[in-house]
This record gives C-alpha cells, sequence and structure tokens, in this order.
C-alpha cells in the first residue's frame, strides 16, 4: 500500500499561543498512526512557528512538519524569503510547493516551482507538489489537459528516482469557495488520470508508489468516503486541520493495510 497522508495545511492563522495551544490538543490524535503502517501526518505550519511545531512532534512516529513554501534560491539578497535550507536546518522535513494560492496571487510559473522541488530534494526535503483547475478550465472540460501541463511543467525534469519522494496533491479549485461540490468519484477520475500521465513519463510501477492527496475540502463528515476511492492516497486539508478533534476524524479516515 502506498504511504497514506494526513496533511495540515494551516495557511495564514493562528497567533503564536493559539498554534500553541492547537500543538497541545493535537498531540494525543497524533498517535493514531502508530498502529498502523503506512499512514503518515504532516503539519504544515507558517514559517515562525516551525521549530515549535518540531519539537512539539519530536519522536512522534510518522509525524512530519512541513512548511507552506520555499524559495527557488539557496540563498542571497533576496528579504523575507526562506529557503529550502533554512527549513531544513531546524529539522522540518517537508515543504508545500506550487499551492494554488501561490501560483494565483505570488504568480508562480511551472519553471519557478521546479526549481522549488529542486532545492526541496537537495535538502532531503520531501516536496509537497500541488496541482488542479480553475472554474473556468472545468467548465471547459479542459481539466486533463490543464493539470497535465502543470505535472509535466513542475515533475518531468526528475529522475524516477527522484519522483518517488514526491507527494502530489491534487486540488479542485473549481469546487474551493464557489458553492459547487467534488464528488468523490470525480476526484478518484482525476487522481487517476495524474497516475496515468505519470506511468507515461515514468512507468506504471513507479507511478504506482506515488501518494496522491485529495486537497478539496476535506473534513472529517466526508473523508472516509473520499479516502475509500482506490487512487485517493489521505489528504491536503485546509481549515478542517485548524480543529484538533476535527484532523482526528480524518487522521481516522485514512486507509490501512
Amino acid at each position: 500500500m502506498r504511504k497514506q497522508i494526513a496533511a495540515a495545511n494551516w495557511k495564514m492563522n493562528l497567533a503564536y499561543s493559539e498554534a500553541e495551544s492547537l500543538l497541545n490538543n493535537l498531540n494525543p490524535h497524533l498517535d493514531l498512526v502508530k498502529e498502523h503502517p503506512g499512514q503518515y501526518v504532516v503539519l504544515g505550519v507558517p514559517f515562525p512557528y516551525l521549530q515549535m511545531a518540531c519539537e512539539s512532534v519530536q519522536g512522534k512516529d510518522r509525524v512530519m512538519v512541513s512548511a507552506q513554501n520555499c524559495n527557488d534560491k539557496n540563498s542571497g539578497a533576496y528579504t523575507g524569503e526562506v529557503s529550502a535550507a533554512m527549513i531544513a536546518s531546524v529539522h522540518a522535513g517537508a515543504v508545500i510547493i506550487g499551492h494554488s494560492e501561490r501560483r494565483e496571487y505570488n504568480h508562480e510559473t511551472d519553471a519557478i516551482i521546479a526549481e522549488k522541488i529542486n532545492r526541496t530534494l537537495e535538502q532531503q526535503l520531501t516536496p509537497i507538489f500541488c496541482c488542479g483547475e480553475p472554474l473556468p478550465v472545468r467548465e471547459a472540460g479542459e481539466q486533463n489537459a490543464h493539470v497535465a501541463s502543470q505535472l509535466e511543467g513542475g515533475l518531468f525534469h526528475l529522475s524516477a528516482e527522484q519522483l518517488q519522494k514526491i507527494v502530489i496533491a491534487y486540488e479542485p479549485i473549481w469546487a474551493i469557495g464557489t458553492g459547487k461540490t467534488a464528488s468523490s468519484a470525480q476526484a478518484q477520475e482525476m487522481h487517476a488520470f495524474i497516475r496515468s500521465v505519470l506511468a507515461k513519463q515514468f512507468g506504471a510501477d513507479i507511478a504506482s508508489t506515488i501518494s496522491i492527496l485529495y486537497g478539496g475540502s476535506v473534513k472529517g463528515a466526508n473523508a472516509t468516503e473520499i479516502f475509500s476511492q482506490p487512487d485517493v492516497d489521505g489528504g491536503l486539508v485546509g481549515g478542517a486541520s485548524l480543529n484538533a478533534a476535527e484532523f482526528a476524524e480524518i487522521i481516522k479516515a485514512l486507509k490501512t493495510k
């Protein structure tokens, strides 16, 4: 079985004391994965909380702290930026790269995202590579071509060995905050398509090992149905990850061997 991952993305939320409280409330629930080999929890926290989060989960089985972004350069005169090396130096283990919000608001291109992938891999960090289509693309029926282009631009420069260090998160941007709903069947359809694109480029054996997470408003109430789909390997969770009890239900919904 591929790695099954419940990944939290706190985004730009919580003051320090609130983050500390959430971590304290989460801690007992993080042991849920201890009994299930193949299950993992990732906590994507804001930069100022990385070290606190790493210290909070130290010694926890298969629990990893992630940054939500990194710069595409190793170092230099880039005021306000954070490098992959800095993230690794506080013992975080992953970086969310190419999130739809950064593609839209920060105008990140496939070329920039590919370089960020390179920087994270150089630091032995796990890149969580995000892809997905907005509403106009979905309505035009061009979602497959759109996502395939993102995969090609961000990942096709990698070797098969490097690809196996990547986690992919599919975001149905068209169903987030639009009032439209993506069904579990639609999630499975796109996840299977993503795997087919990887198989064509890297081979079916490699593609079958890649964890693909669903990033479309996962909640405790819908996680079991979504995660039951054969090509869905967990979720990248936004708002629901800010509630310890809710995120615990999402962890419980991960597939077991």
